[in-house]
């Protein structure tokens, strides 16, 4: 398979870790003219779960992109906690959970994702958006989020 290694980051388990995450997914892909806002919010989601339930003191998660000549773009996001796998189909938490719906975004927004164990004691949780698609017309190079409110009369 022929992919080019967009990017390889070992980052903090920490939430300015995933925040970072899905800053550096944003730059590459619209740095390459790709749409971002999907991936975005699928990294976000990904590196949130490592943070929060594959976090060991004192080590990172890792966050790759790949993106193959689909063109798909491939997201893993690895930590040490091999033993905390998701379950393998995104489940709607009851509607008075205050938590419990990242992977059901990371599914509905990526055509395919995953779980892979190893080498010990990593585990990499994965998905893919295929890029080879028409643009839906809330899918663009204009990230909303990161805007801050300019004062016109400063």
């Amino acid at each position: 398979m022929n992919q080019e290694i967009s990017l390889d980051a070992t980052l903090p388990a920490t939430p300015r870790g995933a925040r970072l995450a899905r800053a550096l997914t944003v730059h590459q892909l619209a740095e390459r003219g790709l749409p971002f806002i999907e991936a975005a919010q699928v990294v976000a989601e990904l590196a949130a779960n490592a943070v929060t339930h594959g976090r060991v003191q004192g080590r990172s998660f890792r966050l790759r992109l790949y993106i193959n000549h689909g063109p798909t773009l491939r997201i893993e996001v690895s930590d040490t906690r091999a033993e905390a796998v998701p379950p393998p189909e995104a489940q709607l938490p009851s509607p008075q959970a205050e938590s419990g719906r990242g992977l059901v975004l990371v599914s509905s927004l990526s055509d395919r994702w995953g779980t892979d164990r190893g080498p010990a004691p990593l585990k990499t949780v994965w998905a893919e958006l295929d890029l080879g698609g028409p643009l839906s017309p809330d899918r663009g190079f204009h990230d909303p989020v990161d805007h801050s409110p300019v004062r016109l009369d400063a």
